[in-house]
């Protein structure tokens, strides 16, 4: 743990024993305690519930090595032995209230003086908070006094309040060791008849004041109050309104959730909570952090993922790189973007696939290089994960959360890098709030049972992180581990900070597969695919700034020289063209009366994927310049790449075509690639020659627009054709 960290830790203990010392003065009447080792996440919500309600916390054991074994209720004994000391000076105070619950699970809901009042109205001299759950003894069922009627029957020692002088006659009932079960200890004072009696000892059956989630998440919904706008935990079995909430046992992961809107977290669809605790980063002093990239799966657009990278805002003085490319596929993508920039990072390190690195081994190394470069952060991002707002690092390390992903999503789903709940066999589960946190319906920052692909971890969480778990994926092991930690993961969706491309659909045994992604990851697919100015044409009202260059043949920018290169590309890898003759198998009936050197895209898997073209790109633009012909969607049965050599078909003879109209996409360079070429329009005497890469001619096909195809003298033309509406 580096210097920055011990300070922050020991200025956090200073602010709890002030806070307690200060308000316990304050409050001599009433008492609260909790007991805690470390000032964890669970830690410092429930102090944070505490403050909201201006409750008075003292802590015992903070800051001192525990000694009752795993706070997670074995050895709990240590946990009442503190309490018999705090109580000491009030053994014989009949008058003062005192109040302990644990702290790691739990979140205050109300005043004290709500508390109190609900406390007084039982009649008891100690209450006991209740659950339904009976552990650890089930043969002590029998032992539990008959209860009338709905609640919970047994006792659950993680909350208790009473008069100061039975508390503290309950606390020395019998001998206790650190080491034994707190919960035995109380359960078997209660079950003792006469000391229940003698000190008025009760359950709380219905939650009155204490809700136990654990067994009970069914009976407890979250309530808005009209009058503050604050949410409240409310049981609908009892009709009551629990003022201290425990996350017991698995129920933890519950609390976390009703934690981002209790004590005042979320007020009338507002996050509150997003706004406390903030760091302001000094320009002067920003904190190196490890930027750690993992490409585990062929991953389209990959390029354009290093690309958003080196893009992020945060000087790379400060950052660290860790690549760890476990795709033969990219291997290209990522040696040139370590060519281009690695250097200009403080460090670098490359785990490449011939290092044969298991991908929880190279994350596990990860953070190893993170804790031997000093840095004070991890931020991994997978290839899925694209950071599209290049000031998403500087808003992560604000919010200062020890674990924090910005939300990403598929574009057009609901799968995100997080999860809102988790199902009993610790899979995916969907929250009550998952799809208005992904809609972002709500903003804030939300507490998470798991986050993956993009996130940031501070240094003081690297030692309890674990990527490798007996048949757990790297994902999975690293949530669990830091849920066993008791640390805390945050999703936020208060920005718009990227998305997640979808590789479920990503065949690398394709030439060039991105340009295969169209259905899957279209608006990546446009930005790499679809000419910027396209978008420009679509937004025209005045068709007549659209270039005419003969006689109701219309010219559009739609294609980037990458659409057009990777089309070529795509068609001399399958190599099959015709043979140029009029017979043509591919065709119904076997014959083409007017044949070109072609290869349909049928025969290479891109037919529904160039008829989605058309509707979506090539439809709007003839909607404006034929007016009055709509067909949504087009119809086209013949779309292919012609290719025109000198010594193989040099040109085309002059005909109509089978269409209402057609388009004509240029896929490379008059005057560069070959020379001559273009198209003539004979019943108008007018050539078009000067073609451009990746520009569309749009031209009615029969009756009034007889055309050639003019010849190439020099080089390969190649054009992609498709006859709409036949």
């Amino acid at each position: 743990m580096n210097f920055r960290l011990v300070l922050l830790n020991l200025f956090i203990l200073i602010l709890v024993r002030f806070y307690n010392c200060e308000n316990q003065a304050n409050n001599s009447k009433t008492l609260v305690f909790t007991v805690a080792s470390e000032p964890t996440d669970g830690y410092l919500r429930y102090l944070r519930s505490a403050k909201h309600y201006n409750i008075p916390v003292t802590t015992l054991g903070l800051g001192e090595e525990w000694k009752g074994g795993d706070m997670q209720g074995l050895g709990g004994g240590y946990k009442l032995n503190l309490m018999k000391d705090a109580l000491k000076p009030f053994k014989n105070d009949a008058e003062t209230i005192v109040l302990f619950s644990d702290s790691y699970d739990v979140i205050f809901t109300s005043s004290l003086n709500e508390i109190i009042k609900k406390f007084k109205k039982t009649g008891a001299r100690v209450l006991v908070s209740a659950e339904n759950l009976l552990w650890p003894d089930k043969t002590l069922k029998d032992q539990y006094p008959v209860f009338d009627g709905p609640g919970g029957w047994y006792l659950n020692s993680g909350m208790y309040m009473g008069y100061c002088d039975a508390v503290y006659e309950m606390l020395n009932s019998s001998p206790l060791k650190n080491t034994d079960d707190d919960q035995l200890f109380l359960t078997k004072a209660y079950l003792d008849e006469k000391l229940r009696e003698k000190l008025s000892i009760k359950l709380d059956h219905k939650s009155e004041i204490f809700q136990n989630l654990n067994g009970a998440i069914e009976q407890v919904m979250l309530h808005v109050d009209p009058d503050s706008g604050e949410s409240f935990v409310y049981n609908q079995d009892f009709k009551t309104r629990p003022s201290v909430i425990h996350g017991n046992g698995p129920s933890k992961l519950t609390l976390n959730t009703f934690g981002n809107y209790l004590a005042g977290a979320f007020v009338s669809s507002e996050c509150k909570i997003c706004k406390e605790n903030r760091q302001t980063l000094n320009e002067e002093e920003l904190p190196e952090v490890l930027l750690a990239l993992f490409i585990e799966k062929p991953t389209p657009f990959t390029e354009e993922f290093l690309q958003k990278v080196h893009a992020i805002n945060y000087p790379k003085e400060k950052l660290h790189l860790l690549v760890h490319s476990n795709v033969p596929h990219h291997k290209a993508a990522v040696t040139a973007f370590i060519d281009d920039h690695s250097s200009e990072y403080k460090t670098f390190k490359l785990i490449d696939v011939e290092d044969d690195f298991s991908e929880a081994h190279a994350r596990g190394l990860a953070l190893e290089v993170g804790k031997s470069r000093g840095v004070e952060y991890l931020f991994s991002l997978d290839s899925e994960s694209h950071i599209d707002n290049p000031e998403t690092l500087r808003l992560l390390l604000e919010a200062n959360r020890t674990i924090i992903a910005p939300m990403l999503r598929r574009t057009g789903s609901l799968w995100t890098n997080f999860w809102g709940a988790l199902s009993s066999s610790g899979f995916y589960a969907r929250s009550h709030d998952y799809q208005d946190i992904v809609d972002r319906k709500v903003l804030g920052v939300w507490n998470v049972p798991y986050v993956t692909g993009a996130y940031l971890v501070k240094s003081l969480a690297f030692e309890k992180i674990n990527f490798e778990k007996k048949e757990m994926d790297p994902d999975m092991a690293f949530c669990q581990s830091v849920r066993d930690a008791n640390l805390f993961m945050f999703v936020t969706n208060l920005e718009n900070f990227g998305h997640l491309i979808n590789n479920e659909h990503y065949n690398i045994n394709l030439v060039r597969p991105d340009y295969y992604q169209m259905a899957y990851n279209k608006e990546d697919w446009e930005k790499r695919y679809i000419n910027p100015e396209f978008w420009k044409a679509l937004e025209e009202t005045d068709t007549k700034k659209f270039k005419q260059p003969c006689p109701d043949v219309y010219w559009f920018p739609i294609a980037t020289e990458q659409f057009c290169d990777d089309m070529v590309a795509i068609m001399e890898g399958f190599g099959k063209w015709s043979d140029g003759s009029n017979n043509d198998e591919r065709l119904q009936g076997g014959y083409e009366a007017v044949p070109t050197r072609d290869i349909h895209m049928n025969q290479v898997g891109l037919e529904r994927q160039w008829l989605a073209f058309l509707k979506d790109y090539v439809r709007p633009l003839q909607e404006k310049v034929f007016i009055g012909y709509f067909h949504d969607p087009p119809r086209s049965l013949m779309n292919f790449v012609v290719r025109y050599r000198p010594d193989e078909q040099p040109s085309l003879r002059p005909h109509h075509d089978s269409s209402t109209y057609t388009i004509n996409i240029a896929l490379n360079r008059a005057g560069i690639d070959y020379e001559g070429g273009g198209c003539k329009f004979l019943r108008y005497n007018c050539s078009i020659t000067d073609t451009q890469k990746g520009w569309m001619l749009m031209h009615p096909g029969r009756l009034t627009h007889f055309h050639e195809g003019l010849l190439v003298t020099k080089g390969t033309r190649y054009i992609m054709i498709s006859f709409v509406d036949p």
